[in-house]
This record gives C-alpha cells, structure tokens and sequence, in this order.
C-alpha cells in the first residue's frame, strides 16, 4: 500500500479510502490510484482489513435458482449499485427447500457479510432465529409478511394470483387453470388465484403442481395433463414464464388458438416473454428496482444509519401482450 501511495502521490489513507469507502474520494484521484494499484499488480488483504476494520465489505445474496433469468435484474443492479459503494456481491443458490438454506445462512453468518439480502420470506424457525441473531442488516425481497426480520422490499404473490384471475375473466376466459411450481411463493399465487376465480362465480380451476425450478418441457407436459383431466379449459396461469413458453408451443403443435382457443399468462416477465411469437403476457416485477433498494438500504445500516423506510412496496404490473 506504501507503494502504491508513493506511485499515485498520495498518502496511505487516501489509498486505504479507494479500496474501503471510494464514494469518499473524487474521481480524479481514484484514477489515479487505481493506475498505480494496475501498474503495480497489487491485491489489497481485505481479510486483514475485515478483522482490523470488522467490515468485510462483502454483501451476500441468497436466490433459489440462477437458472433462467427471473432474478437477473436484481443480481445486476444489485452488483452495480454495491460496487459503486465500496462492496462485492456475492451469490448463494439456497434451492427451494428449508433444510439447504438453513445451511448456507450457517455458512453465511460465520462470515460476517456487511449484509444480506433473502429471496423470499418463508424461512424456518431455525432460521429466523439465525438472521435475528446476527446483528447482520437483512433485506427480504420477493415476497410479504407482516414480521420481517429487519428490512423488506414486499411483493404481495396473493395479490399477483387474484389480479391474474381477473384479468382472464374480463377477457372473457372463464375455465380457468394454473400451472404452478410447487415451492411456497408459486403456491401463493395459484392459491389466490383459485379463490378470486370462485368469488368471480367461476368453476374451481383446475391446478397442477410441477416441481420447482419448473421448465419449458413441464409446460408441455402440463398442458397434456390439463387435457387428460377432461376438462375445457380456455385460460392457464402459468407461474413461470418458461412453463408458459412450453404451454404456447405445445398449444401450436396441436393446432390450438392462442389466445382464441387458449390464453396463457406467465410471471416474470422475462426476456424471451415479449419476443415470442404469439408474445407472452406476464407478470413483471422489477427486480432491478429490488436489487438497487437492497443496496442502498444495506449500505445504510452498514453505516450506522437506518434507511427512510424499512418495508418498501415494490408491487408488480401485468404486462399486456399477444398471448392472453
């Protein structure tokens, strides 16, 4: 670091604030503090400073998959919006069942990250107990409750089940069905979605849980197993986008009208959503807008501040496009 100071003629804290607060330094001499750091191949000790410091300057999130791209925004913005403030973002895939992030929140914790960000709110009582007790800032996103832990970006999945209801029956679909994953955020909303269609006068949808992550093939195979109940159905909610993919390519095989015959809805809005042929109507959540909040709210309290509001709404739109 004496060295690099010398190179870039400026003192060893100023070089110490590049590498721990750059938001602290101006861009001028960031550049040219990061020119000698270059010319001089040097890679700060950040587990040094960590124990001097008990900053680790390392954010964790946790996602249930990073296969697809539901989570992507919030990884990206995530990324960008930490390292402007001085830390690195690292990713963790907890799956979709309890017992594995109970572990990896073990793992986490011994760590003392400056702070982590949950998908989702349905944690175990273990769990819980865990995130309570570690003094470590939490933001929980993607979903709702009314006891977060410490900070939440809220995403109500039983309204996005009873909008999606609606907004099938006022296009005039009414034999509904619901392809769903069958992790607890995609049972949320077929839940909702099966109550708003019976309070609309509807018959009961008929629903299929397929395993999570689901896929395109299971969006096949779940619209032959719709057919196989025997029932008309002429609207599906999908609770991915991938599912809702393989229902509209397995609906053209057959031969059937989307959205004449058949009108699929997906969730996530993802990218191939709005350039298919027919494009798919989605649920969009901007999980941009997630990832950036989740920074700022961490950076906050990492600084011994506490963010203007602890529970944010994010809310969500359905995206009108040629499928439903």
């Amino acid at each position: 670091m004496r060295e690099v100071a010398k190179a870039a003629g400026v003192s060893m804290i100023t070089v110490s604030r590049v590498i721990n607060t750059p938001q602290q330094v101006s861009p001028a001499t960031l550049e040219r503090v990061h020119a000698a750091i270059d010319a001089l191949g040097y890679v700060p000790n950040l587990m040094a400073g960590a124990l001097r410091l008990s900053r680790s300057h390392l954010v964790m999130v946790l996602v249930p998959s990073v296969a697809g791209s539901l989570f992507a925004g919030m990884l990206t913005a995530l990324t960008e919006s930490l390292g402007a403030k001085g830390y690195q973002l690292m990713v963790g895939q907890s799956g979709y069942d309890m017992p594995r992030e109970d572990a990896l929140l073990r793992a986490i914790i011994g760590r003392r990250p400056d702070g982590l960000v949950l998908t989702g709110v349905m944690h175990s009582p273990q769990g819980r107990q865990l995130l309570q007790a570690s003094g470590i800032p939490i933001v929980e996103t993607w979903d709702t409750t009314a006891t977060p832990i410490d900070m939440l970006l809220s995403v109500s999945h039983q309204e996005i089940g009873a909008a999606v209801s609606r907004y099938l029956f006022e296009a005039g679909k009414t034999r509904q069905a619901v392809l769903s994953g069958d992790d607890e955020r995609a049972r949320l909303r077929a839940d909702s979605y099966v109550r708003t269609a019976i309070e609309l006068g509807l018959p009961e949808p008929v629903v299929l849980h397929l395993p999570a992550p689901t896929t395109h093939a299971q969006g096949r195979e779940g619209l032959r197993a719709l057919q196989r109940t025997g029932r008309d159905v002429d609207g599906v909610f999908c609770t991915s986008d991938l599912m809702a993919a393989g229902v509209i390519t397995e609906a053209m095989a057959q031969g059937l009208a989307v959205p004449g015959q058949l009108a699929v809805i997906g969730f996530g809005d993802m990218d191939f959503a709005a350039s298919m042929s027919p494009s798919i109507t989605s649920v969009h959540v901007d999980g941009a807008a997630i990832g950036a909040k989740a920074a700022e709210m961490i950076a906050a309290r990492a600084n011994g501040q506490r963010p203007a509001k602890a529970v944010v709404e994010i809310g969500f739109r359905i995206a009108a496009r040629e499928s439903a």
